[in-house]
């Protein structure tokens, strides 16, 4: 039950570190002015979204609240 409970911490903060690491590549396309930012913006949403539920996926929050 312990390992069963380090690994699901392991694995959200290994999404908490992508997510870190994803901003920071977001953070160097906003600052180029070479790329379209409308799909910057709809990418960076997309990962969000993606991160978010990955870690839906593990915390399992109360469907009813």
């Amino acid at each position: 039950e312990i390992d069963a409970m380090n690994e699901i911490i392991d694995v959200m903060n290994e999404i908490k570190s992508k997510g870190a690491e994803i901003g920071q590549l977001i953070e160097k396309l906003r600052s180029n002015r070479n790329v379209d930012h409308r799909w910057v913006s709809i990418g960076a949403t997309e990962l969000r979204q993606g991160l978010l539920a990955l870690t839906r996926a593990i915390a399992k929050p109360d469907l009813a609240s």
